[in-house]
């Protein structure tokens, strides 16, 4: 493929290129399994070229987060020679966070049989606004006192640290509950029809409902945000996978 502007020819179909300093892709789509992983790179409606970066997994501690990030890195290392304006990621979760770790790029969740597709028919809508405040100005509410202490705080600046959510409003703490688990645990409960989740922290019998206020418009996309957070509470070692 030769650039759009000036004609150059370009090492790999939609790569930014380097004579004339112009990109030729807007959009990346990733598709992202946990041994194989399609990177789908469009101009508009028009889809310029496919790549596919592949994986050995390894089955034992610290050399899986290694092959885990390498393999990311491959993927990451392919977007950024497109420059696009924004990336879209479906798929293997471990494999979708790692990738955006290494990525600066608008990031975007998709679901859907045909992610390309998916991406193609919502061009044109609205995006998740991404808010650019600390995590202390999203932390207020009345209720000064946290659940957990130290590693309560920590699990509400795990989710106020998302992209997409505008604030956090901590709730006040039941001490009542039957709860026998031991340690701390969060998890974000499903959206409400404004796209809003609520965090539940619990430490032994002592619940707290927190408030979590998103970008998100609608049920669809609060999913989306919801999942993200518990992604990142699990990661934080702060929500069981499981639950």
């Amino acid at each position: 493929m030769h650039c759009r502007h000036c004609g150059s020819e370009l090492d790999r179909p939609g790569d930014y290129c380097l004579v004339c300093r112009s990109a030729n892709a807007d959009t990346v789509v990733l598709e992202l399994g946990r041994e194989r992983a399609t990177v789908h790179t469009l101009s508009g409606e028009r889809v310029l070229g496919r790549r596919t970066v592949t994986t050995t997994p390894e089955t034992d501690g610290e050399r899986v987060r290694s092959e885990v990030r390498f393999f990311a890195g491959q993927i990451a290392d392919d977007v950024r020679r497109k420059r696009p304006e924004s990336v879209y990621a479906t798929g293997n979760r471990e494999v979708l966070r790692a990738v955006r770790a290494q990525l600066r790029y608008e990031f975007y969740r998709i679901e859907g049989d045909d992610p390309v597709e998916t991406v193609i028919e919502r061009r044109g809508e609205p995006a998740l606004e991404v808010v650019e405040a600390s995590v202390a100005e999203k932390l207020g509410g009345t209720h000064s006192t946290l659940i957990g202490g130290r590693t309560g705080r920590q699990a509400l600046e795990v989710v106020a640290d998302h992209p997409h959510v505008k604030k956090i409003i901590p709730g006040p703490i039941d001490a009542g509950g039957s709860g026998s688990q031991s340690g701390l645990h969060a998890k974000a409960t499903r959206a409400d029809e404004n796209g809003n989740v609520r965090l539940l922290v619990r430490d032994g019998s002592s619940v707290q409902e927190n408030r979590v206020v998103t970008t998100a418009s609608d049920r669809e996309l609060g999913e989306h945000v919801r999942a993200d957070i518990n992604d990142a509470l699990v990661d934080a070692e702060l929500k069981e996978a499981n639950r």
